[in-house]
């Protein structure tokens, strides 16, 4: 679960850590009410999408598709400057390198307190899964480009891998403070964010913090000038808190949906839709998919005990994408029965009056009963034996290549 900037930038302050003052707005009036209050003369505002690269991005016409302006982060030097960019930025489609070329509506504004930057940085926090343990990633190539830095000159990156019985050590600290080259009072900040940065990573159960940028500003303090937090979908159920701060406008809507259903869906580029029980079993199908010419439209797990109620939604999940052409159904019978999921295929072929071609492959408990309801049902269903020959014949039918 990923959240915005100004909530990872509320959470950071409650955690001790030092940010700029800011104010989370959703309205132009809200945003000019934030500069008054900030008391500055320099605020940025900010964009709030679940994207990176806002500040390179472009803002687009929602209705035409007409460029409004250029980059979702603007630094404002007066009032008019706020106004000009909360009209511009809010209500407004934010498109970067991170959402695709269908951007994100920009909903909500961040004005933030502006500070006098001595030099940008690169932080982030994240699970190495290959080592199993948190690995800190800094760099003294910070701002929008570090994508380019870590294509072009993967040195400047350090890394430092923590054990997390053991927290990050003082040593760990300020070995990359000093790999970032920071002197006198900059070390020491620096090492007290990072130590505290580390205990909210794991106190949260976070995946990922990244700090883009992390900045030494005149007077050596240390200041983290971005929050990008995201969270294990598993482990919020430790968090009601960070729960509530979930924003279901920023995710895809038949993935929120699928959620709700107890399904695992991820919605995809291709156009034969996938309906399978088991992570596994799902990224083997789509594997298959592939290695005959096709292309998967979906990652879509009905658990190992759904019910024809769940396969109906998950059927009707997988046709709200216009590209599908086609379904290939493939099923493990091991805790979940074939036949009863055959039941599942034939209700919701009957109830959303499927016409797109549908291939079933059944295996395991109860799959004769199973494979024998589909060709007694009447409708145009295709059965198959085995996993290469559905994907075979799914791919077949939709055409051959997407």
């Amino acid at each position: 679960m990923n959240i915005h900037e100004y909530q990872g930038k509320q959470l950071f302050r409650d955690a001790g850590l030092s940010v700029q003052d800011g104010v989370h707005c959703t309205t132009v009036e809200q945003a000019l009410a934030a500069y008054d209050a900030l008391g500055g003369d320099v605020v940025a505002v900010k964009s709030q999408i679940h994207a990176g690269g806002r500040g390179k991005g472009s803002l687009h016409n929602p209705e035409n598709g007409e460029l409004v302006m250029q980059g979702g982060v603007k630094i404002a030097f007066n009032r008019q400057d706020v106004e000009n960019y909360a009209q511009n930025i809010l209500g407004n489609i934010l498109v970067t390198k991170q959402t695709g070329a269908g951007g994100k509506l920009v909903n909500n504004l961040y004005v933030e307190g502006g500070c006098k930057i001595a030099h940008e940085y690169y932080l982030a926090i994240l699970i190495d899964r290959e080592e199993k343990m948190p690995l800190i990633m800094a760099s003294c190539e910070g701002g929008m480009d570090i994508e380019e830095v870590a294509e072009k000159t993967p040195e400047a990156i350090f890394k430092v891998h923590v054990d997390p019985s053991d927290g990050l050590l003082p040593e760990q600290a300020e070995g990359l403070a000093d790999s970032l080259e920071l002197e006198g009072a900059a070390i020491d900040s620096f090492v007290e964010n990072i130590t505290g940065l580390f205990n909210f990573f794991v106190s949260n159960d976070c995946s990922m913090v990244e700090i883009n940028p992390m900045v030494r500003t005149e007077d050596n303090r240390i200041v983290l000038l971005d929050a990008k937090v995201g969270f294990d979908d598993n482990a919020l159920f430790r968090h009601p808190e960070i729960v509530e701060l979930r924003d279901l406008s920023e995710e895809e809507p038949t993935e929120v949906r699928a959620k709700a259903a107890g399904l695992s869906y991820v919605k995809l580029d291709g156009n034969i839709g996938c309906l399978v029980n088991g992570a596994g079993l799902a990224m083997a199908t789509m594997d298959v998919i592939k290695l005959y010419g096709g292309e998967p439209a979906n990652f879509l797990d009905v658990g190992g005990g759904a019910n024809e109620e769940q396969v109906t939604t998950a059927f009707g999940i997988i046709m709200e994408d216009p590209n599908v052409k086609g379904i290939l159904v493939n099923i493990f019978g091991g805790i979940m029965r074939c036949d009863i999921i055959a039941r599942g295929v034939i209700a919701a072929t009957q109830a959303l009056a499927l016409e797109d071609p549908l291939v079933v492959r059944l295996v395991g408990t109860n799959f004769e009963e199973g494979r024998r309801i589909l060709s007694e049902s009447g409708l145009n269903i295709h059965t198959a034996e085995t996993l290469a020959e559905g994907a075979q014949k799914i791919v077949e039918l939709v055409g051959g290549e997407s």
